[in-house]
């Protein structure tokens, strides 16, 4: 007991115990992030590859699915002579309004009831009984209560958001491990050390999945928000598109949603590195 420091948490703890977690031989068979990030690159690359040739080919009609050059061309088009940058800038604005206002109440709430087991009874039911309920059923009543400016999209977006973040982070906080816990308390630390110590780092992994998959809720369900009354964003562009039949642009909405959904995800993959370093999971080259 005297070799350990009294103030260590579990990051110091992760550190002290995953020295030497790999040995030469892994290291030298190892995969470099650099490979891995091209390999993952190669599924997508070869699907557009494909994609063109059979479109060049006649085999598939472009009222149907319009070939990627042709995509290419009517971004390109809807960039410099249309609204593309400013449904774009539109769309990001309420999904990230609409984020930090589900994540800051997803969290709290997960806190309340990651803590406590009276917090819980009171509002972790409520919680799941909203959850459960599609967008498309609420929507009508949210449009109701707000009508089809701003707020109803932005609603619409943070509700989607709270749920993953809270349940990640009851989730958390309930599996960082007790033996760190009685550790903890057993050399003294303040239970405001005791959370910012230990708790809460140890609840981060399952945090910040909580925020990967509140990045892809937050955007379905502005799709769904944009859907309705909207007179700007990309699923304004995807409505209006499909009443002329335009179908490279309707594919083209779909290419950025997928292109958002990746940079959303590497940068939430970003984060994990960058304040789970310490943990053998997340931590560089991983």
């Amino acid at each position: 007991m005297s070799n350990i420091d009294q103030t260590a948490g579990p990051i110091e703890l992760a550190q002290a115990t995953t020295d030497g977690h790999l040995n030469g031989a892994d290291r030298r068979h190892a995969i470099g992030p650099a490979t891995l990030q091209a390999l993952s690159w190669l599924a997508p690359a070869l699907l557009v590859v494909i994609w063109e040739a059979l479109a060049q080919g006649g085999y598939l009609s472009p009222q149907v699915l319009p070939a990627p050059s042709k995509i290419l061309r009517t971004a390109y088009k809807l960039t410099t002579q249309g609204t593309l940058l400013n449904d774009l800038g539109v769309s990001l604005l309420r999904a990230t309004a609409g984020f930090a206002i589900g994540g800051a109440i997803g969290f709290v709430l997960g806190l309340l009831v990651g803590f406590s087991r009276l917090a819980e009874a009171l509002i972790d039911r409520s919680i799941q009984m909203i959850r459960a309920i599609p967008f498309l059923a609420v929507l009508p009543l949210v449009i109701v209560w707000l009508g089809v400016g701003e707020a109803e999209k932005v609603f619409l977006v943070a509700l989607g958001v709270t749920f993953p973040i809270y349940i990640n982070t009851t989730l958390g906080i309930r599996q960082v491990d007790p033996k760190l816990i009685e550790l903890a308390r057993v050399q003294g630390l303040s239970p405001l050390a005791l959370i910012r110590r230990i708790i809460l780092p140890g609840a981060l992994p399952s945090i910040l999945t909580g925020v990967r998959y509140a990045l892809a809720t937050a955007w379905l369900a502005l799709v769904v928000a944009e859907t309705i009354g909207a007179q700007s964003g990309l699923g304004f562009l995807a409505m209006d598109a499909r009443e002329f039949l335009r179908t490279d642009v309707i594919v083209l909405t779909i290419v950025i949603y997928a292109l958002i959904g990746v940079l959303a995800d590497l940068i939430a993959r970003w984060l994990e590195r960058r304040l789970l370093a310490w943990h053998p999971n997340y931590g560089a080259g991983r």
